[in-house]
């Protein structure tokens, strides 16, 4: 639960009320709530595959399986589109807080480079450990991420101004350019085979696991959405510039230099626990494509397979990684949705009659084909939303 939990919410989660700041808290809260709902069923989805695969079959498999080849090349490419994109934004922005760290500790001024280096490999060799090490990790970092937070909550909830709450949307387009970058806030999908292959296919706990773990970012951002959306007007929230504009205007209302300090330590501790996720989700991936063991060798070929392109992009190349990130929620929903939808789709059908005539009872997710169109529809609603952004058509989120 808390490896989703903590894959889910990313250092973006900062940046989730400037998103969401034309909408008005109502409105954003409404919008949360259905991304929740669509992003948790086709988790659902997935967990349905999982019952007619290898435990440790990843979306390279089930794709393979189900789709053939060319489905299986759309599914492996997006996948590595999108957690090689992610896997380089987490280096450079967990080397760059690694390096301002190393320099404050030492006499030598330490190379930018190097704190990208280090945090590779600190991490590389963390997921290598495999799983279990990760599962442990993760849950002492989030416990902290979490008191950190609480103690966020208990600094901005005396100044919150109720009537900030009751703002409408500024203008209709903005609730268009805000919903791929909400939906993306619950984007777990990568890590799912990474749990299968660590607890089983056991249905009935993997379904709680789900829900329960996906369900603990939308009170989170619930609560974050009430002290930020409440604490500044609506106006400013709209003008900050990015996330450091948003965490100066904080700094500035409260006159506390103690709030961007907390706000940064959670950053931080979000992108850890976010990488651990994206990263293990990659390195299974790359294990079931490249046919490897959980051998030592083996493990560690698979590590620098995960790890080194992106390591690459973040040192050598990093205005390529940012514009693939512009991309992220295409990737996302492909990933999420589309692939998910297309694969039980095509799952129920072959199953449909072998099911009826021995009678087993295999778990499947409520809704029929209503709930799969609608799921589908919406994703490619989500990706209009994004051309419409990048095309101009709509406001563009910063």
């Amino acid at each position: 639960m808390l490896i989703i939990a903590g894959t889910t919410i990313g250092a973006g989660m900062l940046a989730l009320p400037i998103a969401s700041s034309g909408l008005g808290f109502l409105t954003a809260m409404v919008i949360l709530f259905f991304a929740w709902c669509l992003m948790t069923y086709t988790a659902l989805l997935t967990l349905e595959l999982h019952q007619h695969a290898p435990p440790n079959a990843t979306l390279n498999t089930l794709a393979k399986n189900i789709l053939g080849k060319k489905g299986q090349i759309i599914a492996n490419f997006s996948m590595i589109f999108l957690f090689y994109s992610l896997c380089a934004a987490y280096i450079a922005g967990g080397g760059g807080q690694l390096q301002l760290m190393l320099s404050n500790w030492s006499a030598v001024e330490i190379p930018p480079q190097t704190g990208a280096i280090a945090f590779a490999i600190l991490f590389g060799s963390i997921i290598t450990l495999g799983a279990s090490t990760v599962d442990k990790l993760n849950q002492v970092l989030f416990i902290i991420k979490v008191m950190v937070l609480t103690s966020i909550f208990y600094i901005l909830t005396p100044h919150i101004q109720g009537e900030y709450l009751l703002n409408m949307p500024m203008q209709q387009g903005l609730i268009i350019s805000a919903i791929p970058v909400i939906v993306t806030s619950f984007g777990f999908h990568g890590s799912i085979p990474s749990i299968v292959k660590y607890m089983g296919v056991n249905i009935h706990s993997l379904r709680k696991v789900m829900i329960i773990g996906a369900s603990m970012p939308l009170v989170i951002y619930l609560f974050w959405q009430i002290v930020s959306q409440g604490v500044i007007s609506q106006q400013n929230l709209y003008d900050s510039q990015g996330l450091d504009g948003f965490i100066a205007s904080l700094s500035s209302l409260l006159q506390s230099s103690a709030i961007a300090n907390t706000l940064t330590i959670f950053a931080n501790l979000a992108l850890a626990t976010s990488f651990l996720g994206v990263s293990l989700g990659l390195f299974d991936f790359f294990s079931d494509v490249l046919n490897k063991s959980d051998s030592h060798k083996d493990r560690l070929i698979t590590a620098l397979v995960t790890f080194t392109p992106p390591l690459g992009f973040a040192l050598f190349y990093p205005q390529g990684f940012i514009m693939a990130l512009g991309y992220a929620a295409i990737a996302l929903v492909i990933l999420a949705i589309f692939l998910p939808v297309l694969m039980v789709w095509k799952q129920r059908r072959k199953t449909h009659d072998t099911v009826f005539q021995s009678g087993v009872n295999m778990y499947q997710v409520r809704g029929g084909k209503v709930a799969l169109t609608t799921a589908a529809l919406l994703g490619v609603f989500i990706i209009s939303a994004q051309f419409m952004q990048m095309l101009g058509m709509v406001p563009v989120i910063h």
